[in-house]
């Protein structure tokens, strides 16, 4: 729009909407417009029927380098405007919502480097997919910030603590290898074929009963939220909820039979 290029790009096909950043010449840094675009892009995606699973990935040759730090440097960008937050489990929902506000299953196809707020925007993905030219790192310590979008309980839960430390006090570079290694990824692809692996990977989801997987992802969040036996007692009250508004035995029978045979396909 007016001669400039759009910093988002949206593609929607089969039910997936492919969203890539693209600011490919700042290495899609999150600049304040890539900022207040993305949330109404995925806004948007949440809204429409026709989309059952998101994909997030950058113009090549990165993922995400993190804040603008040409922006940053000038006027603080978003560190400036960071206050004390409201306290609650309401408050401290996983995924950084004010830039992914989607309850949609969110795939990141990692395609480059993921710096610093890029790894926590991977991170609040739902899971990676990595090509082999991804990398991974943590330099919120070496800028001399603090995150705001979750590393900081993100990172570990993907890693570990002790490797997530590592990672934040050294600020060195992960490989894709290596985040295969420690769990920061599901998988790793060849770079030409990342995005069509991953677009396998929604098509699955994609047939999969929506309504049932968006309370089972909603149950997944809730029980991040607590520990032990209350995340326990959470589930079992989302599953008295859920089949407790009662069950279609024609249904149920028609839905054993398909995951039968997409069983026997996959054996």
């Amino acid at each position: 729009m007016n001669g400039q290029a759009e910093v988002v790009l949206i593609e929607v096909a089969d039910g997936v909407a492919t969203v890539t950043l693209n600011r490919p010449e700042a290495r899609n840094a999150l600049s304040s417009a890539l900022r207040r675009r993305l949330p109404a892009v995925i806004a948007e995606v949440e809204s429409r029927a026709d989309v059952k699973a998101v994909i997030l990935t950058g113009a090549d040759p990165a993922f995400c380098a993190g804040l603008d730090l040409k922006e940053l440097a000038t006027d603080g960008g978003p560190l400036q405007s960071v206050r004390e937050p409201q306290r609650g489990p309401a408050v401290a929902a996983r995924r950084m919502r004010t830039m992914l506000p989607t309850t949609k299953p969110l795939i990141g196809a990692v395609n480059g480097v993921a710096v610093t707020g890029g790894l926590e925007l991977a991170l609040n993905c739902d899971f990676l997919v990595a090509s082999e030219r991804a990398r991974f790192a943590d330099t919120h310590a070496r800028m001399g910030v603090q995150p705001l979008w979750g590393l900081t309980v993100l990172l570990p839960e993907a890693v570990g603590v002790r490797r997530a430390r590592e990672m934040s006090a050294t600020g060195n570079f992960v490989d894709a290898a290596t985040a295969l290694a420690w769990g920061l990824v599901n998988h790793v692809v060849p770079h030409d074929e990342m995005l069509t692996f991953a677009r396998r990977l929604a098509a699955d989801i994609v047939t999969s009963d929506q309504r049932a997987l968006r309370r089972l992802f909603a149950t997944y969040e809730e029980a991040s939220l607590v520990s032990g036996a209350e995340a326990w007692e959470m589930e079992a009250r989302a599953a008295a909820s859920y089949q407790g508004e009662g069950v279609d035995p024609a249904d149920m029978e028609r839905r054993r039979l398909a995951v039968l045979r997409r069983g026997r396909s996959q054996a």
